[in-house]
């Protein structure tokens, strides 16, 4: 292979395979990779325009049966300092989000063992009840499995329910490696690589709004991850013409401190920027058919994530008013809606607001 011959591939936008990617990413050069990925991001926003959103994390519970080796929250049932959110602690931190401008609430698992379809129905159809503004960015595959596994429904009749009750799209959330050899020592109670995506196949063709995302290094090699990045391409693939599909790709690396899996493997784990740069770059070239590509700057810094804004990415995120997983294994950044606007002028581009469907919004 050729670096030079892959580079000028990747700029006529044609696809890469996964030895392909695996020898670009390990044998280019990085300002050659940042060059090629900006590139192809002018084609998507020749604009300038760098997106952002305003959302809460909110999580239902800290129960969760998965035993995720790089999850420091989540608890099992019989252990203490359990909890299930309760409605009107939802209504109060909806406003305080809508008292930031804010409008999207993200609502994550876990699995908990006693919580079925009707429990998370009720709970859409009460919070749109009460906040009828308010848009459920809400769960992800491995709950999706795991409610349809428990109901003994199909993935399209669960996502349907959810629909119906006021989901109003699905996070990508639980996408770690989507390799199973890696799956099963990460996350061993979720789903595998081929359910996570036949729930997201479903959704799409439903038309319900997702994103993809990825947590790379710990146990995976680089061709593992550029697996993960053809298998989301060829799912993208699949979507029906009246679906979005995925509307981003977010990749953020793994916060090792007080893990489990650091203490399994014997091993430190510390972040490497100019990696997390890499990342987002070959993301830019190898998936050809979505749209958007998100720099993390909630788990690499404001810092890191402008250059990566000169690397492919064109969209910051959020502004997350509350996060509990990678806070809790070592991530500490925090940004107000001011400073993320100012940090992408900074940058060079045009901050915009937008929602989920990544359509421009006013703040």
């Amino acid at each position: 292979m050729n670096v030079q011959k892959l580079l000028e591939k990747a700029l006529r936008r044609e696809d890469l395979s996964i030895e392909e990617g695996n020898f670009l990413y390990t044998h280019a050069s990085l300002s050659a990779l940042m060059y090629t990925a900006n590139e192809i991001r002018k084609t998507y926003r020749p604009d300038n325009v760098v997106t952002w959103i305003i959302d809460r994390n909110v999580n239902i519970t800290n129960v969760c049966i998965s035993r995720c080796t790089f999850c420091n929250f989540h608890k099992l049932i019989n252990q203490e300092g359990t909890y299930i959110t309760q409605l009107d602690e939802y209504s109060e931190k909806i406003r305080e989000l809508e008292a930031c401008g804010g409008n999207q609430l993200l609502i994550q698992g876990g699995m908990h063992p006693q919580l079925g379809i009707d429990f998370y129905a009720q709970l859409f159809t009460s919070l749109k009840q009460r906040h009828p503004l308010i848009k459920l960015h809400a769960l992800g595959p491995p709950e999706i499995a795991y409610i349809a596994q428990r109901e003994h429904m199909a993935y399209a009749d669960v996502l349907r329910t959810l629909l119906n009750a006021g989901m109003d799209s699905l996070p990508g959330a639980g996408a770690e490696i989507l390799q199973d050899h890696i799956r099963a020592k990460v996350s061993p109670g979720k789903c595998n690589t081929q359910t996570w995506l036949d729930v997201m196949h479903e959704a799409h063709k439903i038309g319900i709004v997702t994103s993809a995302t990825m947590m790379y290094g710990h146990i995976e090699t680089i061709a593992d991850r550029m697996a993960h990045l053809v298998l989301i391409r060829d799912l993208q693939y699949k979507k029906p013409s009246h679906s979005k599909g995925f509307t981003a790709f977010i990749p953020w690396p793994f916060y090792s401190k007080n893990t489990k899996l650091a203490q399994q493997t014997g091993k430190s784990y510390p972040i490497q920027h100019l990696e997390y740069i890499r990342m987002i770059a070959i993301s830019r070239i190898m998936l050809t058919n979505i749209d958007n590509i998100q720099a993390s700057w909630l788990t690499v810094g404001i810092p890191t994530a402008q250059i990566c804004l000169h690397a492919g990415a064109h969209d910051m995120g959020s502004i997350m008013i509350e996060e509990n997983v990678v806070s809790q294994a070592g991530a500490a950044f925090t940004a107000k809606k001011e400073e993320l606007q100012e940090a992408i002028q900074q940058a060079g581009f045009i901050p915009k607001l937008r929602n989920q469907g990544y359509e421009i919004v006013s703040l």
